[in-house]
């Protein structure tokens, strides 16, 4: 199983820029720096390869015993958001204790990323906001039974309710993963991430980026930076710009 490195960061909001190609686009600002690395897992040791990560200083009075003698023994300050994040043994030593991870050694702009985040909580909610059910006709004959799941099942058979039956019930806040993301710019200055399109979670909420798992290696092609269109060289399908149909040039020119 190949493991991607990646990074983490805190959602900053939503804004727009122009691509290269001059389209304007939405993009999320995501913070993903300074990292931290606080530990490293070795095969040797813990069986597997991977980085601990430190996002985002936290004061000392927040911080437990046990959590201060890690933070110690790296001698790092106290962090307040900490992933592990998998690697390749070969890529261990690339990461050292202590050391801050700069952001394009992890990621390259115009590459594909997956953004992990926990959506926003939405409460208590029915099955119509849950689950999208339609409700009933709001017609006479109907009585207070509007916005309702309907039966849920029969005493007699199955005479329980089966798991899983879409009810209402805790909405959100949930780990959500979206994948295949473009990583249009990167900004080393202040280290911001700027990827097209949205991630889960409210602002200053906390994500990890990582580079993409089923477009790996895959170059990103903007809308207009493909090969340019070859005219046709049938008259009849020539477009209105290039070339002129049988029809437009039997026919005279006005006077």
């Amino acid at each position: 199983m190949a493991f991607r490195t990646g990074l983490l960061g805190k959602k900053i909001g939503i804004t727009s820029i122009f691509t290269p190609t001059g389209d304007r686009t939405s993009v999320t600002a995501i913070h993903a720096g300074p990292c931290v690395v606080i530990d490293k897992m070795t095969p040797d040791k813990h069986g597997y390869s991977a980085v601990k990560l430190g996002f985002g200083e936290k004061p000392l009075r927040r911080t437990s015993k046990p959590e201060l003698g890690v933070f110690t023994k790296a001698n790092v300050p106290p962090q307040r958001f900490v992933r592990e994040v998998r690697l390749e043994t070969g890529d261990l030593d690339k990461f050292e204790v202590g050391q801050t991870v700069p952001l394009t050694t992890v990621f390259a702009p115009m590459s594909y990323v997956d953004v992990e985040g926990v959506s926003k909580g939405k409460g208590f909610q029915g099955v119509m906001k849950r689950h999208h059910m339609p409700g009933f006709r709001a017609t006479h004959g109907t009585h207070e039974f509007f916005r309702h799941g309907g039966s849920i099942g029969c005493r007699l058979t199955p005479g329980k309710v089966h798991k899983g039956k879409r009810m209402g019930g805790h909405m959100g806040d949930d780990k959500k993963t979206i994948q295949n993301l473009v990583l249009l710019e990167i900004d080393e200055a202040q280290n911001l991430l700027l990827i097209q399109g949205s991630v889960p979670g409210g602002r200053n909420g906390f994500v990890v980026v990582r580079n993409a798992k089923k477009k790996t290696g895959v170059k990103v092609k903007l809308k207009g930076q493909g090969e340019p269109e070859v005219k046709s060289k049938n008259p009849m399908k020539a477009s209105k710009a290039g070339g002129t149909t049988k029809a437009a040039a039997a026919k005279p020119a006005k006077k």
